[in-house]
């Protein structure tokens, strides 16, 4: 109701609106502590032009609870949307603009004068393509290489960095379950899970307190509910960072996951941080559930299934590229690459040339399945973009090309993580992942690992 209960009763009563159910919002006067009661009232006359009314009262608090829980959920899936679709625009940029100054580092020497200014170039684009990835960890977006982890063996190779991260502020104390099941996550990101939730409890204690960080196995024997977040049953590692500091007020806790939500001042703080860990944690498989209370300290507990044993091995991760170009084989290959961004198609092709091999260019999937269509046409490696404009993604003119020519390899490029291909979609043979943005040397080495690989019947490359 958007007008007092009094004048909405004598409105009622004078007829001068019709009969309706409206909602009252109740609330004392010296209530601090932002507790509100909604009561569903409902007027109906006894008689009808009879001044005498039937009176409905229904208490509505839980049911405007779920609506208010409802509407942050389609709010937070909407930020998420927005914040990933910025970001795969964002990746195509840094490709091009880390592509580009790659090019351009070849041609000096470290000597050169320029050769310091293009270093600052590539390091400022690689902390924005960080800061990219935090927006793709809030949509759950970001490219996961996930493995089995023992998180006591994972938080003690941490346990330095993190005494640093806490300085003499506040003491760090860190316990483990004896019997500790492992979890399957990505272990680059899961620190950095950890350690921001430790920097925010480092931040809520100004004049000091503690920090607990434990690790232990729980079991749910009935969902648990929280804020409108459902956690199943299951079996689970819970992580949790407890500190004794000024706690989070009620107002805010509805707003903690938000990004670009943040309560410290300006400059302080990009209010990317819990958004960041929100994303990573669901991304992974798992739930984050957060218990606070002002002046008292708050407590974050992050619920990862267990890994049973036997149920997933980790697939061997390639070395990391060097700083200089792979060496490719003497035989040329030919690659079609498939790319809607001029500006990534420009800078790729140019790498790929600059290596020997013979680059087609196609701006789309219609030009890719056109180019195909010339018989004598035989590319080696089909290079392509997931995401296109129009009718057709890679993916789908990938599978079109290899019903004529099966065998042929393929390099998947993309802003957003591998999950964009779908459960519901077969994967394609012979077939790798690219995230960008990424350098010239993280493409020639993927191409060329691509091209040195030995075609398997019935094997698959994803």
């Amino acid at each position: 109701m958007n007008q007092p209960a009094g004048s909405w009763l004598e409105d009622m009563l004078s007829r001068r609106v019709e009969d309706r159910t409206e909602m009252l919002r109740l609330r004392h006067p010296e209530c601090t502590d932002l507790t509100e009661r909604y009561i569903q009232i409902a007027l109906v006359p006894m008689v009808s032009g009879s001044s005498e009314f039937l009176v409905a009262l229904t208490d509505a608090s839980e049911l405007k609870t779920l609506e208010a829980q409802f509407v942050q959920s389609q709010k937070m899936q909407a930020i998420g949307q927005l914040a990933g679709g910025i970001a795969h625009d964002f990746n195509n940029l840094l490709t091009a603009i880390r592509g580009h100054c790659d090019l351009l580092m070849l041609r000096h020497d470290k000597s050169d004068l320029d050769y310091a200014d293009l270093d600052q170039i590539s390091q400022n684009a690689n902390r924005a393509a960080a800061l990219v990835g935090q927006l793709l960890s809030f949509s759950r977006k970001q490219t996961l290489k996930l493995e089995r982890l023992d998180l006591r063996d994972t938080l003690a190779d941490l346990t330095h960095l993190l005494n640093r991260l806490v300085g003499g502020r506040a003491s760090l104390q860190i316990s483990h379950d004896p019997s500790l099941k492992p979890i399957r996550a990505d272990r680059r990101l899961l620190e950095q899970v950890i350690m921001n939730l430790v920097v925010n409890a480092r931040d809520a204690m100004p004049e000091g307190g503690e920090i607990r960080l434990a690790t232990e196995n729980r079991i749910l024997d009935t969902p648990l509910m929280q804020e409108g977040n459902t956690l199943p049953a299951g079996e689970y590692v819970c992580i949790t960072v407890a500190d004794t500091g000024c706690g989070i007020s009620p107002k805010n806790m509805s707003k903690i996951f938000e990004p670009f939500f943040t309560t410290k001042a300006v400059g302080e703080g990009t209010g990317l941080g819990l958004s960041t860990v929100y994303g990573i944690v669901r991304q992974t498989g798992g739930h984050i559930l957060c218990d606070s209370e002002p002046g008292r300290g708050t407590c974050f507990s992050i619920y990862l299934p267990q890994q049973p044993e036997g149920e997933y091995e980790p697939s061997a991760t390639p070395d990391s590229p060097g700083a200089a170009f792979p060496v490719i084989p003497d035989r040329p290959a030919t690659i079609l690459l498939v790319e809607d961004e001029a500006s990534v198609r420009a800078v790729a092709t140019r790498a790929l040339k600059l290596k020997g091999y013979e680059v087609c260019e196609a701006d789309g999937a219609e030009a890719a399945l056109a180019l195909l269509a010339d018989a004598e046409f035989t590319p080696d490696l089909f290079v392509t973009d997931v995401i296109m404009p129009g009718g057709m993604d890679g993916p789908g003119w990938v599978r079109a090309a290899l019903e004529e020519r099966p065998g042929t390899k393929v390099v998947f490029m993309s802003g957003y993580s591998e999950d964009i291909f779908g459960n519901d979609q077969l994967p394609v043979p012979h077939s790798v992942f690219l995230a960008k943005p990424f350098t010239l040397t993280e493409l020639v080495q993927v191409v060329q690992d691509q091209l040195a690989d030995p075609v398997i019947a019935g094997a698959s490359g994803r």
